[in-house]
C-alpha cells in the first residue's frame, strides 16, 4: 500500500540525511570507531557482508524498529546501490516492488522498476565505467534515506555530445520507503548542475 508524504515531510527527511551526514564527516573517529567495535556491534551488525554487495561508509539505524526489521532495510539499501554500482538488474528486483512508484519522475524516464533500468543504461553508455558509493545510510522506521556519490569518466556519449575521458564525481541523496518485504516508492535529487558541468554539456 503507497504512503504518501507532505512537501514537508521529504524536505525533512532530505535535511536529517544532510545533517547526519555532515556530522558523521565532521567526526574522523567514524571508520576507527567501526574497526574497534568491531561488525559485531550495532549498527554494523546489520550490514550483509556479501563480497558482492556495497556496504554503507558510515551507518545509522533506529534501534526502535527492531533488529529484524533493521536487518531487512539495511540489506534493502545494499542491494539497491549494488545495482546502481554495476548495473545487474538482478539486484533491483531483489530490492524494488513490482509496484515500485517513482515520486520525482525525470521527464522522458519510464514508471515503475523500468524507470531505474532505463537511467542506469543510458548513463552507462556515457559512463561505462560507473560506481556508486553508499556514502551514507540513515534507517528510521520505514524509510532508507541514503546519500551516494556517483564516480566515473565520460568515455561514451550523452546527449549527442562524445566524452574525452572527463572525471564523473557527484552526489545524489535518495528517500526510499519500504513496505512488507521491498521498497515501493522513492524520492530523489541529483547534483545535475556538477553532473553537466563535468560532461561538459550545461
Amino acid at each position: 500500500m503507497s504512503r504518501k508524504f507532505t512537501r514537508a515531510a521529504v524536505a525533512a527527511s532530505v535535511a536529517a540525511a544532510v545533517a547526519a551526514g555532515t556530522a558523521l564527516a565532521a567526526q574522523p573517529s567514524v571508520a576507527e570507531d567501526r574497526q574497534r567495535t568491531g561488525s559485531h556491534a550495532w549498527p554494523w551488525k546489520l550490514v550483509d557482508g556479501s563480497p558482492d554487495l556495497v556496504r554503507p561508509a558510515a551507518l545509522t539505524v533506529d534501534r526502535s524498529i527492531g533488529e529484524r526489521r533493521a536487518v531487512l532495510e539495511v540489506r534493502l539499501a545494499q542491494q539497491l546501490y549494488t545495482f546502481w554500482n554495476t548495473g545487474e538488474e538482478k539486484y533491483l528486483d531483489a530490492s524494488v516492488s513490482p509496484d515500485f512508484v517513482d515520486n520525482t519522475l525525470p521527464p522522458g524516464r519510464p514508471q515503475g522498476p523500468e524507470g531505474p533500468v532505463f537511467a542506469s543504461r543510458n548513463f552507462r553508455a556515457a559512463v561505462p565505467d560507473l560506481t556508486c558509493e553508499l556514502a551514507d545510510l540513515l534507517i528510521t522506521g520505514d524509510k532508507i534515506t541514503a546519500r551516494l556519490v556517483f564516480r566515473g569518466h565520460f568515455t561514451g556519449t550523452f546527449d549527442g555530445v562524445h566524452g574525452k575521458g572527463q572525471k564523473v564525481d557527484f552526489n545524489a541523496i535518495d528517500i526510499q520507503y519500504v513496505g512488507e518485504r521491498q521498497i515501493v516508492e522513492d524520492w530523489h535529487i541529483e547534483d545535475n548542475q556538477t553532473l553537466l558541468s563535468q560532461l561538459g554539456v550545461d
